[in-house]
């Protein structure tokens, strides 16, 4: 019987050669094996070739989003403390997340990836129907620029330009209030006499 991702419960080593697998994109299963620490005959074992590989993992990390998602009780409390736990929630899955950026093929999707990406769009959808979130912008595209934010700032971190300390602080800065720094009100006063 071989095991499924799922059922092993180490999340540590699946974390690991999901990143192994972006690191080193043309590496064997022998030097993955070598890279996340276990033997190649184990590592045949649970899967004997590079397809069926990179298939796990994009089944066990949909999997892992879709949990991530649930965690996050997006349809619990306030939109604004779902959404913060929405962003720890997936910044724990940040090297899952990071494989299936590279690893993505739109043609294949699965089903648990609708299953991910319609849990957020409700959640949107909710956050604007209470008035959290703008009603001009619709809320599968909420849920895509906050994904893109998302994975924008898990690579920024694994290349060194950013800090791993407060990544989910920051999203919720960013998503929310943006980078715009309104000018003070009396200088938007001021703007406003000399233009009259």
């Amino acid at each position: 019987m071989t095991t499924t991702w799922n059922e092993t419960g180490n999340d540590r080593l699946l974390a690991s050669l999901a990143l192994a697998l972006v690191d080193q994109p043309r590496a064997s299963l022998q030097e993955l094996a070598k890279a996340v620490g276990i033997g190649k005959s184990t590592f045949h074992r649970f899967c004997s070739t590079r397809d069926e590989l990179v298939e796990r993992m994009a089944q066990h990390g949909a999997y892992r989003l879709i949990e991530a998602a649930k965690a996050a009780k997006l349809d619990q409390d306030s939109p604004l403390e779902a959404f913060k736990r929405l962003n720890t929630t997936h910044f724990e899955q940040r090297e899952l997340a990071a494989f299936l950026l590279y690893h993505w093929k739109a043609a294949e999707a699965h089903d648990p990836e609708r299953q991910w990406e319609s849990s957020l769009d409700a959640f949107f959808l909710r956050g604007q129907q209470q008035g959290v979130f703008r009603i001009d912008i619709a809320a599968h595209s909420l849920t895509e620029a906050w994904a893109s934010l998302i994975i924008g700032l898990i690579e920024a971190e694994r290349h060194g330009r950013i800090a791993r300390l407060g990544l989910p602080a920051l999203v919720e800065t960013l998503f929310l209030h943006g980078a715009f720094v309104p000018p003070p009100s009396s200088a938007v006063a001021a703007s406003h006499q000399t233009t009259a």
